[in-house]
């Protein structure tokens, strides 16, 4: 028979162990703990032929043990260390976010498999594990990894919230200039859109780069003339002929800035 320790002090993580390794008894396998004077050590013996399944198992037990005793802790520590320049409320928000979104499948799916590669390889060398020690100086790529996942979603949440002021001074400037028409028709034609007056005669567009109150980050597309257009002339009413055509990101766009202002006919 072989032998591998875990050893402990945690009381969730060796509730959890323990839980975990009662359901893969099996001939061949058995599972003690004994308390002693530094730690919990928890004794898994097996037969040697049992070694692959015993180490795929454990190593799936313990990642799942990271991710859900630890993860929230060490995602705090990497948040708190790197980006403690948000004010409290923003960091709020930007933890909130953070554990929606990590627990995404396919974020989560990855940061499993590092952990669970980091702790079979090294189990299949040694049979001595100290839990806290593995955590502090062994996890560095499964670190790395959720800073950068981390990252991402920050980056997200700066982007989402330049979005909204983005739109709330737009929203200001239309509810406080004079409009310059009634009404305007908004249709597309072969998936161009195009600004029509009361009269059903297209409106003429400035596209004077210089004046624009809107430009594209990346180009002048025919959404920001139309977008530009329609700030220049803020008419009292924008109607949207969508010809089966689902609500694109521009469309969603005005209507937010223009709110009650646009309908569909």
């Amino acid at each position: 028979m072989k032998t591998i320790c875990i050893k402990t002090n945690n009381e969730s993580s060796i509730d959890y162990l323990l839980s975990q390794l009662e359901k893969i008894k099996e001939k061949g396998i058995c599972v003690s703990s004994h308390e002693f004077k530094v730690f919990n050590n928890i004794f898994i013996h097996f037969d040697e032929n049992k070694i692959l399944f015993l180490l795929t198992e454990l190593s799936n037990i313990l990642s799942s043990l990271i991710l859900r005793n630890y993860e929230p802790i060490i995602a705090k520590k990497i948040f708190y260390r790197n980006f403690f320049y948000f004010d409290s409320l923003e960091q709020k928000e930007i933890l909130e976010k953070i554990n929606q979104e990590i627990s995404n499948e396919e974020c989560y799916s990855i940061r499993k498999l590092i952990l669970f590669n980091t702790f079979y390889r090294f189990l299949a060398k040694e049979h001595t594990l100290y839990l806290k020690g593995f955590i502090t100086f062994r996890l560095e790529n499964y670190i790395n990894e959720l800073s950068s996942q981390i990252e991402t979603i920050i980056n997200s949440y700066i982007v989402e919230k330049e979005y909204d002021e983005f739109i709330s001074l737009l929203n200001l400037y239309v509810n406080t200039e004079q409009s310059k028409i009634d009404s305007v028709r908004l249709i597309y034609k072969n998936q161009e859109p195009i600004l029509l007056d009361n009269n059903n005669k297209p409106i003429k567009y400035d596209i004077n780069l210089t004046n624009a109150k809107y430009l594209s980050d990346i180009s002048f597309s025919s959404d920001d003339v139309i977008f530009n257009t329609l700030l220049n002339i803020i008419p009292k009413k924008i109607y949207i002929h969508l010809n089966n055509k689902e609500k694109n990101e521009f469309i969603n766009t005005l209507e937010l800035i223009f709110e009650n202002r646009v309908c569909y006919f």
